[in-house]
């Protein structure tokens, strides 16, 4: 009988780690429904209806949309002195902070599969330079 409560505590605890793996690496119905969003505002889904879009779009290995993330339009003058890359991530740590408090990351995390804020903050301002 203690074999068997045994056996199942480990099924039990194998199942839950390989459903951790797998939707972190899919997007959350959340980030996948501003993804369709933006999509149809864009006028790019091509036709293609919310389950063949969640299903192409939203699966392992899909990346999220910045959508409504607020970005920094310029590195800040107080980090001048510092070398480029560094003002940018502290210009992007910044308002990723400033964000936070207010829910102005469009759901994005700092760093994450796939391109977070800062990746993103990082692409817009080395664009600027």
């Amino acid at each position: 009988m203690m074999m068997r409560c045994v056996t199942a505590c480990i099924v039990m605890v194998i199942g839950a780690l390989a459903l951790q793996v797998t939707s972190a690496q899919a997007l959350s119905m959340h980030e996948c429904s501003a993804k369709y969003k933006a999509a149809k505002e864009a006028g790019t889904l091509n036709g293609m209806k919310w389950n063949d879009f969640r299903r192409a779009q939203c699966g392992a290995g899909a990346t999220a949309e910045p959508g409504n993330a607020i970005f920094p339009n310029a590195i800040s003058s107080k980090y001048a002195s510092k070398s480029a890359g560094k003002a940018r991530m502290l210009t992007c740590l910044e308002q990723y902070r400033v964000n936070k408090t207010n829910g102005g990351n469009g759901g994005l995390k700092w760093i994450q599969k796939g391109g977070g804020y800062y990746s993103e903050c990082n692409r817009r301002l080395k664009g600027q330079a």
